[in-house]
């Protein structure tokens, strides 16, 4: 709590920073048909999660109940390879606008380097069979590309209302946070510690950034934040179920091979579907996949008649309902999980079809 709070505390703060170095330096992002947004606005806030996150690990390196999780440095090399990669892409595409196909390739080498140096799927739990798939060297590095890859731009694809993407990756993480405390506290499993640490760092990178970036956003995280979020959440995912030995889980009470597959899907769950849908319909239209249009899950609460912050608001209950009843099956029986699932979804489903009879109009 302690990383998570001064990681927050320094994104805070540096946002202001980031937004005045948009805004010297041109980095706006000007209104285009698919926004909605009726301004230019800074898009750099990105860099003071960047900050946030060098703040976070560095107090982190310094507390001894975490401190293991340095004592190679490996996989926080690693992180921080992808992550620098990334944050470079996007700083050049948040200023220049980067074509679709090179923006993958760039995304493509920042997984390739962070799955080469340690954070790569080791194996999977399969649930069904209560078993595990051991994975060599090459598909373990073939599967994380894909799944940060997915991520990235999952995450990138729902950046578009104020405060949606780091609300959502914000609560995810949160689960994931949940889930991975429980195992690395609880029970002992120092491999779960690194989720921890770096779900721990993505709460807080959101919440430092989130006051400035609510509805209206006075600055955008871009690319930089958007392609950097992504990358952590699909770290997370990485080694928590593909680094955590099941096996040695199933003594617990946990219910392992059950969460360790789900809770990554649950957690990232909306992008994930907004994602499927915006491939799906350019594909069925014979366009470009990386063609962006006006059609996404928060255009259509919008076109719906919901305001902004309504939007927002339903797409953040639609992630939190997904990831904490998943989360919570650790926690409580699993009727009692499912029985709430069952209650917010029918809850939001409800909301979701209601006209927000307080609509703001929006350009």
């Amino acid at each position: 709590m302690l990383v998570l709070l001064a990681t927050a505390f320094i994104t805070y703060l540096t946002t202001p920073i980031a937004r005045y170095a948009a805004l010297r330096f041109g980095f706006m992002a000007t209104v285009r048909d698919r926004d909605v947004h009726d301004r230019p606005i800074p898009r750099l806030g990105g860099l003071a999660m960047v900050a946030g996150l060098l703040a976070g690990l560095s107090l982190a390196s310094q507390l001894p109940l975490i401190s293991n999780v340095f004592k190679d440095g490996s996989q926080i090399r690693a992180l921080l390879a992808g992550a620098g990669i990334l944050v470079l892409l996007g700083v050049i595409d948040d200023k220049w606008s980067i074509d679709g196909p090179v923006k993958l390739a760039g995304q493509t080498l920042a997984a390739a380097v962070m799955a080469s140096q340690g954070i790569s799927l080791i194996w999977l739990p399969l649930p069904f069979i209560q078993g595990t798939l051991s994975l060599d060297p090459l598909t373990g590095v073939l599967l994380t590309v894909l799944i940060v890859l997915i991520t990235v731009n999952a995450v990138n694809f729902v950046d578009g209302l104020d405060g949606l993407a780091a609300g959502v990756v914000g609560l995810g993480a949160a689960a994931f946070f949940a889930y991975s405390y429980l195992l690395s506290v609880e029970f002992g499993f120092s491999r779960a510690t690194l989720p921890t640490l770096i779900s721990a760092l993505l709460v807080g990178m959101t919440l430092g950034f989130l006051p400035h970036n609510m509805f209206p956003a006075r600055v955008f995280m871009g690319d930089t934040g958007s392609m950097l979020i992504g990358l952590m959440l699909a770290a997370c995912a990485i080694t928590l179920t593909g680094q955590t030995d099941p096996g040695a889980l199933e003594l617990t009470s946990v219910l392992p091979s059950f969460l360790l597959i789900l809770l990554p899907l649950a957690v990232i769950a909306v992008p994930l579907f907004d994602l499927a849908l915006a491939v799906m319909r350019r594909t069925r239209r014979g366009a470009n996949i990386f063609t962006p249009d006006k059609e996404h899950l928060h255009h259509r609460l919008l076109e719906r008649g919901h305001s902004h912050r309504r939007a927002v608001m339903l797409m953040y209950a639609g992630t939190a309902l997904l990831a904490f009843a998943t989360v919570s099956t650790a926690f409580i029986p699993f009727l009692y999980s499912l029985s709430a699932l069952i209650a917010g979804l029918a809850s939001l489903i409800y909301f979701g079809r209601r006209r927000d009879p307080k609509k703001v109009v929006v350009a």
